[in-house]
């Protein structure tokens, strides 16, 4: 199944965050360039430069050949411009292609909206950095709860 997210798809721009992870590592790190403990954050453009737009972390990044990287326990955090969370995305294993701007893995990935209202998840996903196009391919499963606004009866 190939679904569009309308509101991932405003905010998941911020996955490029993965394009910029390995330049901006903070990682305990060995000499073949395995990296535990990994987190990268990408910063608004002024005038929210003091803002976290996004906030790359995983358990471990291990580089392949052909410019791939294998994540474990991938999260991707991304916030808006007064520092509230729009949406996390989790996977337990991703592969990153940094050549291609390509992430992909036939496990599972789990996405919530920052406000926790709504989340996706799915089996097997392929995300394009180019156009911030994810595809969730099996067991696609989407919850929507009332706001809070709707719970009050406004």
């Amino acid at each position: 199944m190939k679904i569009q997210l309308n509101r991932a798809m405003l905010i998941l721009p911020a996955f490029a965050a993965l394009g910029f992870f390995a330049v901006a590592v903070r990682a305990q790190q060995n000499t073949a360039g395995h990296a535990n403990n990994f987190s990268s954050v990408e910063y608004f453009e002024p005038p929210h430069q003091q803002q976290m737009k996004s906030r790359l972390s995983g358990a471990e990044a291990q580089p392949q050949a052909g410019g791939l990287l294998v994540i474990t326990e991938l999260k991707l955090e991304i916030f808006d411009t007064n520092g509230t969370p729009e949406v996390i995305i989790k996977a337990p294993h991703c592969v990153y292609d940094t050549q291609k701007g390509l992430a992909n893995s036939p496990g599972h990935l789990w996405l919530e909206t920052g406000d926790g209202d709504s989340h996706v998840e799915g089996d097997g996903f392929l995300w394009r950095q180019t156009n911030s196009f994810l595809t969730i391919s099996n067991n696609v499963r989407t919850l929507v709860e009332k706001t809070s606004e709707t719970k009050a009866g406004l």
